[in-house]
């Protein structure tokens, strides 16, 4: 067979093609490394995730614009990571670039202030690697939901690229510790005594006057019907006002009089943890509901978790259950609440299930999820023979706390990433 000789304009025609070809194969290429170039607008901002494997692999890592880092998550589904992009942003592409220990079924999911959310992107059979999704959405809040894992392991990514416009920096979500702070993980509220009602929107939700009395604190509209949107759209009598939270005790009575306290604080902690966990601690999840304590305990024995002790006297009598504190003081109630969470429901059937203590500085593979730990702290006008004092729910060891949280996200994100994780001592304003 004879080669097929071209005519002039043939070869004319080739190379004007070849020309073009070059030419768009030029831009294209310059298209991409300019696209490549564009910094996500979620790189290097604060980040949570419902687990982390170790210390290695913590949620920061997939927004640090380093392909050699990763998150990677505790090995069970459903897993989450969310970025806080710092205010309001238009978003137009999410990229995912996943390790091999990636999600089949996610969702992509918005918020403008981290509660409610609207889902941007649905995921079905997702082939992991790197995976662009374009979308339309807006919000400072961008969440990754994933509900199937492909493999045995978790879900893991190398980065979590958000791409838009708008976002920035939080001026008041420090990254380093400022000089003089002092080294202890910890932020607190003070919240005074509100109301007493026969009310406990946990365990009797819906059903007002079915519980024995409760002590309110902090919300101020808590009662028997009460949401989370009740107590995040009403008052507050907490220090700092921001944390519409609801916590509640059973009344204290002294010779029949409800005695209430009048030094109330609620602290939130890292201890009780190693620094690896400490370091990956999570936000307390909005809407969160706990309850510490046995309302029902016939004796003190080692599951009784609360402390009674003296002001100006604990080092001396300090029990499981009421003592004799001297004149010249008051008696104090401690309490410290769980602070593992399964990383899925914020209740239970015994409203105790979803939560646990850490186990040698580490939570339980069943509870991987480490949160700041609660511990409240309730001085009371009441000294004397402890024979004159009694609980709503009987003797001094059933002493128990309920918590809901009412937190919003963002203030709740920015003292977990200050306070907690850098392990600075912060005031009721979440500062050093």
């Amino acid at each position: 067979m004879s080669a097929r000789v071209l005519g002039r304009s043939s070869v004319r025609r080739l190379t004007i093609g070849l020309a073009l070809t070059a030419l768009v194969g030029t831009y294209a290429f310059m298209q991409g490394s300019a696209d490549a170039a564009e910094t996500p607008i979620s790189q290097g901002k604060p980040v949570t995730a419902s687990s982390a494997e170790n210390g290695g692999s913590a949620a920061a890592n997939a927004v640090d614009g380093n392909g050699g880092t990763r998150w990677s998550s505790a090995f069970s589904d459903p897993q989450w990571l969310q970025v806080d992009l710092g205010a309001p942003a238009t978003i137009t592409q999410v990229v995912l670039n996943w390790e091999a220990a990636y999600a089949r079924d996610f969702t992509i999911q918005t918020s403008a202030n981290g509660t409610s959310w609207t889902t941007i992107n649905t995921t079905v059979n997702g082939t992991g690697g790197v995976q662009t999704l374009n979308v339309s959405g807006s919000g400072r809040y961008v969440k990754l939901n994933t509900t199937r894992r492909a493999t045995q392991y978790g879900v893991s990514l190398w980065e979590f690229q958000v791409f838009g416009t708008g976002g920035s920096t939080p001026t008041n979500n420090p990254t380093t510790i400022p000089p003089g702070a002092v080294r202890v993980a910890e932020f607190l509220a003070d919240c005074p005594f509100s109301h007493r009602l026969p009310d406990d929107p946990i365990v009797f939700p819906g059903l007002p006057g079915a519980s024995h009395m409760h002590s309110f604190f902090g919300s101020t509209v808590t009662n028997g019907n009460s949401t989370v949107t009740d107590l995040a759209n009403g008052p507050s009598n907490c220090n700092p006002a921001v944390d519409k939270s609801s916590y509640w005790v059973p009344t204290l009575y002294q010779d029949g009089v409800a005695k209430e306290p009048v030094i109330t604080t609620f602290y939130y902690l890292g201890e009780g943890v190693n620094d690896a966990v400490r370091e990956n601690t999570q936000s307390l999840p909005f809407g969160l509901r706990i309850v510490a304590g046995n309302a029902k305990a016939t004796a003190p024995d080692a599951t009784t978790i609360s402390r009674w002790s003296c002001l100006h006297h604990n080092e001396s009598g300090a029990g499981k259950d009421f003592i004799n504190c001297p004149a010249d003081s008051m008696l104090e109630s401690y309490l410290d609440f769980p602070q593992c969470w399964n990383g899925r429901d914020l209740d239970s059937a015994d409203h105790k299930s979803h939560m646990a203590y850490p186990v040698n500085g580490a939570c339980p593979a069943t509870h991987p999820v480490a949160v700041p730990k609660l511990r409240q702290v309730l001085r009371y006008p009441v000294n004397g023979d402890p024979a004159r004092i009694r609980l709503s729910s009987g003797a001094g060891f059933t002493m128990h706390g309920d918590f809901f949280n009412a937190w919003p996200q963002a203030e709740m994100d920015r003292r977990v990433a200050y306070c907690i994780r850098l392990k600075v001592k912060c005031g009721a304003n979440g500062q050093a």
